[in-house]
């Protein structure tokens, strides 16, 4: 039986991982191939590639890497243009770029505002930018942004620029689903919660537990009414429905991956 993206070209962004595990973009990467997908892999960090690589490789998929800082309007176009050399065309593009820093307008500084709307909105703006050319010319695509529970509901600290940020995604993919609906190219976005990826070990915890794992880890989980967290693979899913011809009535909408987080009022 034929996989549900079977042929399909996907461009994956932040399909590397801070450590070893199922961080987002590793997980749409390895699950779009076993669903037929031929990958190519973007990441800033051939170190953070290296683990997603090697499970391409040894799911037998058909992939490609390219190292591309995707705030950066020239290496993404010319990260865009190497997966059309390459596979010929792009059918999905799925957006994993994204990272939080901690603090509200008083506390945060106005260069690390500009970063996290650079970092987490204007990657997604330039990917978008370059691929959507494509995509009308070929007569159709897919595009899955993924953004954060933190962009429609408070999650328990404050992180403004993210917060607006990831909000800012929702709205824009809805704007261009409708822009682009005539041209046959769906967009829609994943919103993920607390899920347990390798950046709690690596990063989150620092920032918000004072390192210590276990607390941060309590902490996220206590706020899911079904009891445990998820992972990059549960995003993964979401996104592969949404990618999937499953979805061709579906765009300029949102999927909330979250276990009943969001719609908590405590």
């Amino acid at each position: 039986m034929s996989g549900r993206l079977e042929g399909k070209v996907v461009i994956v962004t932040g399909a590397g991982c801070v450590g070893p595990g199922w961080g987002n973009g590793r997980a749409v990467a390895v699950r779009f191939a076993q669903e037929g997908a031929k990958i190519f892999a973007a990441d800033k960090s051939a170190d953070a590639m290296r683990e997603t690589l090697e499970r391409l490789d040894a799911a037998g998929a058909e992939f490609d890497s390219h190292l591309c800082d995707v705030t950066d309007t020239s290496a993404v176009k010319a990260m865009v243009d190497a997966c059309v050399a390459r596979f010929g065309r792009v059918d999905v593009l799925v957006n994993n770029v994204g990272g939080s820093a901690k603090g509200g307008p008083v506390q945060l500084s106005e260069e690390d505002w500009d970063r996290q709307l650079n970092f987490n909105l204007k990657s997604v703006f330039l990917t978008c930018k370059h691929v959507l050319p494509h995509m009308e010319q070929q007569g159709g695509g897919a595009i899955v942004n993924t953004a954060s529970t933190s962009g429609i509901r408070w999650t328990g600290s404050a992180q403004v620029g993210y917060a607006s940020a990831k909000a800012a995604i929702i709205q824009f993919s809805r704007v261009v689903a409708v822009e682009y609906a005539e041209k046959n190219i769906r967009v829609n976005t994943v919103i993920p919660g607390q899920m347990h990826t390798p950046m709690v070990e690596a990063r989150l915890a620092g920032q918000r537990a004072g390192g210590d794992v276990d607390t941060l880890l309590a902490q996220r989980q206590a706020r899911i009414p079904l009891g445990f967290m998820g992972d990059g693979r549960d995003t993964a899913n979401a996104a592969l429905f949404l990618a999937s011809d499953e979805a061709r009535f579906v765009t300029g909408t949102e999927i909330v991956v979250d276990g009943g987080m969001s719609v908590r009022c405590d």
